[in-house]
């Protein structure tokens, strides 16, 4: 039976959930951990480096109001601090479109978040471009603002263009080039209405292929590249998104599985949208337009072309005089594999590109010259990102996982010196990088387990500069008063059935001699997605360990950074490995001493959810609970890019199909379960969670259900974030009471 009267109960419920102990002193509360300011402590995002590298330049969230984000610029010769711009001042407060919104929800980072939280500084230095609550503002480096646009539709993917000249966005999906000069506005294109768009990202590159713009200017402000997409061929969704004051439908053009894509033009004009040529994209209509950027002196565009199977990525050359393009290179697929994206390349000046590719089964960086591949790096271990390249001195600075599979470290290798690698940050930490055009400077971010994120200026050997944001512990650091029930840490490894070796991480409460604890567990356990790292994890999981809760993580087979036959065994095979590998962890952890194995509750979001779901129907009583949120119950009614990449066409592999999906196995789950979703996802939408209801109820298998008007793929928010934990743990102070 479903217990629909939860939503009553738990909607008047007052107190956190009680889990597994009482309180302490010292403890945290569930109220403090959503609450402002936010304990991890002031969290910058976005830093740059201002073009002549004197000021840093970032987005910093306020004390009183943690998801509010203002601009904050620090001069690097006086490491004077000043805000830029108020939001909350210059901001009029306006709704922002619908188009605006979803784009938001596709970058996972601004979900829930307001006021600025995206800029572009000019080339000369002088001035800044600010989105806010719909419109554009010039910012200058005085505190000056200057406002550029008032209309009611709003601006998507706002850029100052290369020279300066312009500001350009897409308004009514078209694009639109504002001349900073005499303030007049042209539009590049005007044929977009209905099912066609300018200038935009289509919905499954702005989901699945990190790509969130649609045009791209070439140096000098000549020509821009510009995307267009007809979405007429894409099926039609009845997205409901249930509110509190009511329920407003929405028909959203989802490309399920299977199903028809957008179709992709691609086109190159001059700066006032004439002289139009068609890019020569291939025969073939039925593929992904990947990445899109311009030669240094603009004399070609190269493009990315991924095939619909996603086993091959072809680097276009395109001319854009006449759009005809030649194939430089392809990247293609081991067998039962497909070619992952990446934005670890960089295109030279002397027409070579730094190249990241798997093709050793591990990813790694390559110097591609006149049609020769010299490998730079080589190894039993992954480069992630590029942080710069200094093509004066031959040297390219790179994130990557060469001493630890658990940290992220800055390291640098030259062109002249393949394969010799040099680490430039200190080992047990997890870290981002980025430098400026020039490479002469590193913006640095790192964390631990035991301290929040920190960013610093750096030269390039990665000694400290300056702090930009340190962060410590220490003081009125929101997080200070917490610090002395702070729990380290703790990794370790088991073996998978193929012998692969699987990381783990815990935190327990101080263990008292023969007492046993609960373990909450939670996975992710999808590809592109680490979990387990030497990083600050937040301060919900410390919660959970002040309470009693033993807090583990296990990162299996199908997981990134591993390689690519370890990631590759999810093949056609969602659902499987993973979950083997998962089971294994809890296995592992019913050998402990200090673990009550009756008392082990497994947790998940989105994949993790879904994997919430197959753990309880692959295996009744090892767990003592399960918490499903937002979670995928049938493959087929996810996006084409995300799914087929690793699951195929499902009219071709059907079988593929069935054995991954949660629907039919229902009545196997014999464990309390609580399902969780937001009303108004439009990434895994609702029908994944109606559908495992109603499968549920027609075999008489009982659960537990909470629902959030107006929510999407991310439940939270101020109030929300609360009510949802205070769901969670009641339901677990029922379901794992303490003994």
């Amino acid at each position: 039976m479903v217990k629909w009267w939860m939503g009553v109960a738990l909607l008047a419920l007052g107190q956190a959930g009680m889990a597994a102990e009482p309180a302490k002193p010292g403890d945290l509360t569930l109220e403090r951990v959503f609450a402002s300011p936010d304990l991890n402590g002031t969290q910058p995002q976005s830093l740059r480096l201002s073009p002549d590298g004197r000021f840093v330049t970032l987005l910093r969230n306020r004390a009183d109001e943690r998801e509010r984000f203002d601009l904050w610029a620090m001069d690097t010769t006086s490491g004077e601090w000043r805000m830029l711009v108020d939001s909350k001042k210059v901001g009029t407060g306006a709704a922002l479109s619908e188009a605006e919104k979803m784009q938001r929800e596709r970058d996972r980072s601004l979900t829930g978040k307001r006021g600025i939280l995206n800029y572009d500084w000019s080339p000369d230095g002088k001035s800044i471009l600010v989105p806010l609550d719909g419109d554009l503002y010039l910012a200058t480096i005085d505190g000056s603002v200057r406002r550029l646009t008032q209309s009611e539709s709003g601006e998507l993917n706002p850029v100052v263009s290369p020279a300066g000249g312009y500001v350009s966005f897409v308004r009514d999906q078209n694009l639109i080039a504002l001349d900073l000069k005499s303030g007049r506005e042209t539009a590049l294109t005007t044929e977009g209405r209905d099912t066609v768009h300018f200038g935009e990202a289509e919905f499954v590159a702005q989901e699945e292929m990190s790509r969130r713009t649609g045009y791209w200017w070439s140096p000098g402000d000549r020509m821009v590249a510009v995307e267009r997409f007809d979405e007429a061929p894409v099926g039609i969704v009845t997205r409901s998104a249930i509110g509190a004051e009511g329920t407003t439908v929405y028909q959203q053009r989802y490309p399920k599985a299977g199903t028809a894509n957008v179709l992709v033009d691609l086109y190159v004009m001059r700066a006032d949208g004439s002289g139009r040529v068609k890019v020569d994209l291939g025969s073939n209509s039925d593929i992904y337009l990947a990445r899109v950027d311009w030669l240094p002196d603009g004399s070609a565009l190269l493009v990315q072309r991924q095939n619909r199977a996603q086993t091959q990525l072809d680097m276009l050359r395109v001319d854009p005089a006449t759009g005809r393009s030649t194939v430089l290179f392809s990247e293609r697929s081991g067998e039962k594999s497909w070619v992952n994206l990446s934005d670890a390349y960089h295109a030279m000046k002397d027409g070579s590109l730094i190249w990241w590719s798997e093709r050793d089964g591990q990813g790694h960086l390559y110097h591609w010259k006149a049609g020769k591949w010299t490998q730079l790096t080589k190894g039993p271990w992954a480069v992630g990102d590029l942080a710069g390249v200094d093509e004066g001195k031959g040297r390219v600075y790179f994130l990557g996982n060469k001493d630890d599979p658990l940290e992220r470290q800055l390291y640098r290798v030259d062109l002249a010196k393949p394969g010799a690698v040099t680490r430039l940050t200190e080992a047990g930490w997890s870290y981002g990088a980025s430098m400026d055009a020039k490479a002469t400077r590193l913006i640095v971010s790192r964390s631990s387990p035991d301290q929040p994120p920190q960013t610093f200026l750096a030269d390039t050997a990665g000694k400290r500069i300056a702090w930009i944001n340190q962060n410590a512990l220490t003081g009125d650091h929101p997080y200070a008063p917490f610090v002395a029930s702070h729990r380290p840490t703790k990794f370790g490894t088991i073996k998978a059935q193929d012998g692969s070796t699987l990381h783990w991480n815990m935190i327990t409460p101080a263990i008292e001699p023969g007492k046993r604890y609960p373990v909450f567990f939670s996975h992710y356990g999808g590809p592109h997605n680490q979990v387990v790292r030497r990083a600050w994890g937040g301060a919900l999981r410390q919660y959970l360990v002040d309470r009693g809760w033993i807090w583990f993580e296990i990162d299996n087979r199908g997981s990134p950074d591993r390689g690519k036959a370890f990631e590759d065994q999810i093949y056609h095979a969602m659902g499987s490995v993973e979950v083997e590998d998962q089971l294994a962890g809890a296995a592992f952890l019913k050998t402990q001493s200090f673990v009550d194995p009756a008392r082990i509750a497994t947790y998940g979001w989105s994949y993790g959810g879904y994997m919430t779901l197959k753990l309880l129907e692959k295996a009744p009583g090892v767990f003592a609970a399960g918490i499903a949120g937002a979670p995928v119950s049938r493959w087929e009614l996810y996006d084409t890019h995300y799914t087929e990449r690793y699951m195929g066409d499902p009219s071709i592999v059907p079988d593929a199909y069935a054995a991954s999906a949660t629907v039919a196995d229902a009545a196997k789950i014999a464990d309390p379960l609580l399902l969780i979703h937001g009303m108004a996802d439009d990434n895994v939408v609702l029908e994944h969670s109606t559908a495992m209801m109603a499968a549920m109820q027609k075999s008489a298998t009982p659960f537990e259900l909470m629902l959030y008007p107006g929510q999407t793929h991310r439940v939270g928010g101020p109030g929300v974030s609360e009510h949802l934990w205070k769901t969670i743990l009641d339901f677990l102070d029922r379901q794992v009471p303490a003994k």
